[in-house]
Protein backbone atom coordinates (compact mmCIF):
# COMPACT_ATOMS: atom_id res chain seq x y z
CA UNK A 1 0.00 0.00 0.00
CA UNK A 2 1.16 3.38 -1.12
CA UNK A 3 1.89 6.06 1.51
CA UNK A 4 -0.47 9.05 1.62
CA UNK A 5 0.58 12.39 0.95
CA UNK A 6 -2.15 14.63 1.47
CA UNK A 7 -3.70 15.67 5.18
CA UNK A 8 -6.73 13.09 6.40
CA UNK A 9 -10.14 14.36 5.61
CA UNK A 10 -12.93 14.45 8.72
CA UNK A 11 -14.58 11.59 6.71
CA UNK A 12 -11.03 9.66 6.82
CA UNK A 13 -10.65 10.44 10.39
CA UNK A 14 -14.12 9.66 11.60
CA UNK A 15 -13.58 6.04 9.62
CA UNK A 16 -10.36 5.53 11.73
CA UNK A 17 -11.30 6.63 15.27
CA UNK A 18 -14.95 3.72 14.47
CA UNK A 19 -12.84 1.33 13.49
CA UNK A 20 -10.08 2.17 16.38
CA UNK A 21 -12.59 2.03 19.24
CA UNK A 22 -15.65 0.11 17.92
CA UNK A 23 -17.89 2.85 17.45
CA UNK A 24 -20.09 3.50 14.50
CA UNK A 25 -19.68 6.23 12.33
CA UNK A 26 -22.38 8.22 13.35
CA UNK A 27 -21.39 7.59 17.01
CA UNK A 28 -17.17 8.45 16.43
CA UNK A 29 -18.73 11.83 14.28
CA UNK A 30 -20.42 12.60 17.30
CA UNK A 31 -17.90 12.41 19.69
CA UNK A 32 -15.04 14.42 17.28
CA UNK A 33 -17.62 16.86 17.27
CA UNK A 34 -18.59 17.33 20.92
CA UNK A 35 -14.55 17.15 21.35
CA UNK A 36 -14.04 20.47 19.03
CA UNK A 37 -17.55 21.96 20.17
CA UNK A 38 -15.51 21.34 24.25
CA UNK A 39 -12.75 22.40 22.90
CA UNK A 40 -13.83 26.18 21.94
CA UNK A 41 -16.17 26.84 24.93
CA UNK A 42 -13.28 26.06 27.23
CA UNK A 43 -10.75 27.83 24.78
CA UNK A 44 -13.50 31.16 24.84
CA UNK A 45 -14.14 30.66 28.74
CA UNK A 46 -10.65 30.34 30.26
CA UNK A 47 -8.63 31.02 27.69
CA UNK A 48 -6.68 27.37 27.41
CA UNK A 49 -7.99 23.63 26.80
CA UNK A 50 -5.83 20.88 27.42
CA UNK A 51 -6.20 17.50 25.53
CA UNK A 52 -4.04 14.68 27.45
CA UNK A 53 -1.24 13.34 25.46
CA UNK A 54 -2.09 15.25 22.18
CA UNK A 55 -1.34 19.61 23.24
CA UNK A 56 -2.82 22.52 24.49
CA UNK A 57 -4.72 25.06 22.71
CA UNK A 58 -4.33 28.39 23.97
CA UNK A 59 -5.44 32.19 23.52
CA UNK A 60 -1.90 34.41 23.08
CA UNK A 61 -1.84 38.21 23.02
CA UNK A 62 0.05 39.26 20.17
CA UNK A 63 1.61 42.52 20.15
CA UNK A 64 1.30 45.90 17.89
CA UNK A 65 4.12 45.54 15.22
CA UNK A 66 5.53 47.41 12.19
CA UNK A 67 4.63 45.07 8.63
CA UNK A 68 5.15 45.93 5.11
CA UNK A 69 2.39 45.96 2.23
CA UNK A 70 4.12 43.44 -0.25
CA UNK A 71 1.78 45.28 -3.00
CA UNK A 72 3.60 49.14 -2.44
CA UNK A 73 5.93 48.36 0.03
CA UNK A 74 4.23 51.16 2.46
CA UNK A 75 4.79 50.06 5.69
CA UNK A 76 2.17 49.72 7.87
CA UNK A 77 0.93 49.39 11.75
CA UNK A 78 -0.37 45.72 12.54
CA UNK A 79 -2.67 46.19 15.27
CA UNK A 80 -2.23 43.96 18.48
CA UNK A 81 -4.47 41.18 18.87
CA UNK A 82 -5.30 37.41 20.48
CA UNK A 83 -4.34 34.57 18.75
CA UNK A 84 -4.53 30.62 18.96
CA UNK A 85 -1.94 28.61 19.47
CA UNK A 86 -1.42 24.90 19.71
CA UNK A 87 1.71 23.15 21.63
CA UNK A 88 1.90 19.80 20.93
CA UNK A 89 2.73 17.77 24.24
CA UNK A 90 6.25 16.12 25.10
CA UNK A 91 4.38 12.26 24.63
CA UNK A 92 2.70 13.50 21.32
CA UNK A 93 6.39 14.83 20.02
CA UNK A 94 8.12 11.29 21.77
CA UNK A 95 5.38 9.08 19.79
CA UNK A 96 5.67 10.54 16.30
CA UNK A 97 9.27 12.20 16.22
Amino acid sequence: MAEKKTAMTKNELVSALAEETGLTKKDAKAALEALAAIAYREVKKNKKFTVPGFGILKVSKRKARMGRNPATGESIKIPARNVLKFTVSKACKDAVL
